[in-house]
């Protein structure tokens, strides 16, 4: 992948991160590069096997509101950022990863669920270092016939599982959808309509702040035919000590719509969207 990307055209570092499985690593004698899902936030739901890898690191790269969850469980050094600089953290990440240290990138909840873009420019930021002439991880990797420094995503608990929990849609009766990240969201706001529409499948899903908040995905639901007593469900900060459950129709919760900012929404930015079928 290009240092440069534009998620408007591509290539999207999602589809990089999953252009292919991950390759064989032998955690004995390789050195992969862990991307850890943390969990929803409180600690009592990060996996044993991502509290190692956040252990065990020399350097940990991640949001400064992901970091801030874990840092009390680890010396490492901690690289935050925020989406402005976020290149730079992850170019210092990755030279400190060429030079032998063994590196950590932390995201919330589960890669899996919502984290692919993140993933995909761990990946693309430690392999574009990695296979540099003069990087120490280079020179023994050329010894070993192979060039990369294996990422390898150490699944966690995401918020769409507690969701799914609290609002009691099963996942096989439920269509998910992400609409945490950046580029265009046509497509699935199209998946949106069809599961509620044409499927009559629950829903959850994950909004994005702050175009496209729950009340603008209920507006939007509605619009495209969904019966306005459908029951809504807003869960916020999922397991914090502060978790809140809101509880609207469909048609109430629209009322919500409009805006782009923190202001016009009541909202945190740590929610899902669960919109239930009658059972």
């Amino acid at each position: 992948m290009s240092d440069e990307y534009d998620l408007e055209s591509g290539p999207d570092p999602a589809t990089f991160a999953a252009a292919a499985p991950e390759p064989d690593i032998d955690e004995t004698t390789d050195d992969p590069v862990y991307a850890v899902g943390v969990g929803p936030g409180n600690q009592e739901y990060l996996t044993p096997r991502g509290e190692r890898a956040i252990r065990e690191a020399d350097v940990i790269v991640g949001f400064t509101t992901v970091v801030e969850f874990v840092e009390d469980l680890t010396d490492a050094d901690l690289l935050t950022c925020g989406y402005k600089d976020e290149a730079e953290a992850l170019e210092e990440f990755a030279d400190r990863v060429a030079d032998g240290e063994s590196g950590t990138a932390v995201a919330m909840g589960d890669p899996n669920h919502s984290g692919y873009q993140f993933v995909g420019k761990v990946q693309d930021a430690v392999e574009a270092r990695s296979t540099s002439p003069d990087s120490q991880t280079r020179q023994d990797a050329v010894e070993r016939e192979d060039p990369e420094s294996p990422v390898r995503v150490v699944p966690g608990i995401s918020s769409i599982q507690m969701a799914a929990s609290r609002a009691r849609t099963p996942m096989e009766d439920t269509e998910f959808v992400t609409l945490h990240k950046s580029g265009d969201l046509e497509a699935d706001m199209d998946r949106l309509a069809t599961a509620v529409t044409a499927d009559e499948r629950h829903l959850l899903v994950l909004p994005r702040p702050y175009d496209r908040m729950p009340g603008d995905i209920a507006e939007f639901l509605l619009e495209q035919g969904a019966e306005p007593d459908l029951e809504a469900l807003v869960l916020e900060k999922l397991t914090h000590d502060n978790e809140q459950i809101h509880r609207f129709t469909l048609a109430e919760l629209s009322e919500h719509a409009g805006g782009s900012g923190k202001e016009d929404t009541p909202f945190s930015d740590l929610i899902v969207l669960a919109v239930r079928q009658p059972v």
